[in-house]
């Protein structure tokens, strides 16, 4: 009986502690939130603003320099937290914050829940620290900002539970998370909520019935998606890595990205700076979006992160998967909107390694009751996209061929 007691004081424990992460973090993300809205639109309605990105950049890099970060880890850090128990400076969340609203405020392809793991999981380390908490419950307050204010940002509580337990150890569920985390998620979601922060919902034209043809054509077109997703990552690293190279100078290298931004939306237009949901959305919706806009978007979205600038790669990986999976769609006999979305989740899977956290997405994402077809596409993507992933720091535990504990950093050849 004595266990259970102990039990029932840990749970009550997480309660009020779920109320002080859920509720500060809820609040923060909301700000953030109508912050980026601010900024699109006034992107949107100001276009020559574009010309302000590269001074921006310069902007962003005195910040940084300024906080004595000299070199950005990004979401990285965060994951660092829990594996190796890092400190994450509180000055970390306002420097994310403004960082990011200058990016999206002069046109910088970038998305913002990225940002906003960064933004709880400095919160979440730091109110910890503050509480005089021991290491294991620090970790536990890191990945529930993460979760909260992702579910605060994006209205999806669920995913962004599972999401915080998944994604850092692949192969291992964090489960001791789950109940602080969920807790804190449903908290900061309704407090955005209170704050008029309102959830994303796709519709999709034409849900087709399950078929064993259909289910071959979804499965070659997550067969395709998979490479898209190490395209991606690839994308991502490589644009980091020459930067760095070619212009060691951080306040030169994110001056060069923002001038390069500049003559790519000279050169083809707004579509794909910013996040670019409402264009994604739009075209899943309408079952159309340009050829070639997923290669756009890619293209933007690497040098902007590339060179420095601020933000995340997750609603950008939305744009990507969901324009790649309306252009290939129709040709393999799948309608466009239902290719779309499923090109939109099923990358996520493959750049996060997270296809638990991916099928609850679609189910928050699109309010459909059938999930068989992304359950395919989302089992085949994972274990094609390989060892790749957005995030150096994250963890791949268990094998994606084998049940062979391996303990691999994504990106790190692993030979089996």
């Amino acid at each position: 009986m004595t266990q259970e007691i102990q039990h029932l004081k840990t749970f009550s424990k997480w309660i009020i502690y779920s109320l002080i992460i859920g509720i500060s973090i809820g609040t923060v993300a909301s700000l953030f939130s109508h912050t980026l809205a601010f900024v699109a639109t006034n992107f949107n309605t100001n276009p020559y603003l574009i010309y302000g990105l590269p001074f921006a950049g310069l902007l962003i890099v005195f910040l940084y320099h300024k906080a004595g970060v000299k070199k950005a880890q990004g979401t990285n850090l965060v994951f660092k937290a829990i594996h190796q128990q890092k400190t994450i400076s509180i000055l970390m969340a306002p420097l994310i914050f403004i960082s990011t609203a200058l990016t999206h405020l002069c046109g910088g392809s970038a998305g913002r829940e990225g940002a906003a793991l960064q933004l709880g999981g400095s919160i979440g380390q730091n109110l910890a620290r503050k509480l005089k908490l021991n290491t294991n419950d620090q970790n536990l307050f890191v990945m529930c900002g993460m979760a909260s204010a992702f579910a605060a940002l994006f209205g999806t509580p669920i995913t962004a539970t599972i999401f915080a337990i998944e994604v850092v150890s692949i192969g291992i569920m964090q489960y001791a998370a789950l109940v602080p985390c969920a807790l804190s998620s449903l908290i900061a979601c309704q407090v955005a909520h209170f704050f008029s922060c309102h959830a994303e919902h796709i519709t999709i034209q034409t849900l087709p019935s399950f078929t064993i043809n259909t289910a071959i054509r979804i499965a070659i077109l997550a067969i395709l998606l998979s490479y898209l997703s190490i395209l991606f990552c690839l994308a991502m690293h490589t644009s980091h890595h020459l930067f760095e190279k070619y212009f060691p100078n951080a306040y030169l290298r994110i001056f060069v990205g923002g001038i390069l931004i500049v003559i790519l939306t000279l050169l083809i237009g707004n579509n794909y700076n910013g996040a670019g949901m409402n264009y994604i959305i739009e075209g899943i919706e309408k079952g159309y979006i340009v050829p070639y806009a997923f290669l756009c978007k890619l293209l933007f979205t690497a040098i902007t992160l590339g060179s420095g600038f601020k933000g995340g790669e997750i609603v950008p990986c939305f744009y990507v998967g969901g324009a790649f999976g309306l252009l290939v769609g129709p040709y393999l006999g799948i309608p466009a909107s239902f290719a779309g979305a499923i090109g939109l989740v099923v990358l996520f899977c493959g750049v996060s390694n997270s296809p638990m956290t991916s099928l609850f997405l679609a189910l928050e994402l699109f309010g459909i009751s059938n999930l068989s077809y992304f359950f395919i596409a989302l089992s085949i993507c994972y274990m094609l996209s390989g060892y790749h992933g957005l995030y150096g720091e994250q963890k791949i535990m268990y094998s994606k061929y084998s049940t062979t504990f391996i303990n691999h950093y994504a990106n790190q050849s692993i030979d089996l």
